[in-house]
């Protein structure tokens, strides 16, 4: 019986890639999933032989490991060098989008404040 093994759901594509890449080196047997047109189905890595799971959850618990200590030591890295990403950073990158997200966000919030006043009043 198949058994899940990994969620993509929210995964960076070299993630994923690093993982299909490590099971077909290691020979585990695996299908993949995705979250269908509209996003609701379960996008993972799935084990064709649930006799593997134990095997393939430990090789992605090292992989998942050494991929922290890489990420961490990338992100000190870039922020003594001063250029990791900060949010003002991000919001000069796409203005745009944030005044957007920004209005939509306001514009939610008043009328969440205007609908419960009316409905006191």
């Amino acid at each position: 019986m198949a058994k899940i093994l990994f969620r993509l759901n929210g995964v960076p594509d070299d993630e994923a890639n690093d993982v299909r890449e490590l099971l077909t080196a290691n020979a585990v047997d695996f299908y993949e999933t995705s979250a269908g047109n509209w996003g609701v189905s379960i996008a993972a890595i799935w084990l064709e032989d649930e006799n593997q799971f134990d095997r393939a959850r430990a090789l992605i618990d090292v992989y998942q490991h050494e991929r922290t200590l890489r990420k961490r030591a990338e992100y000190e890295r870039l922020k003594r060098e001063g250029k990791h990403q900060t949010f003002l950073g991000a919001v000069s990158e796409k203005p745009v989008s944030f005044m957007v997200h920004l209005a939509l966000a306001v514009m939610v919030l008043y009328l969440s404040a205007k609908l419960v006043l009316d409905l006191a009043a």
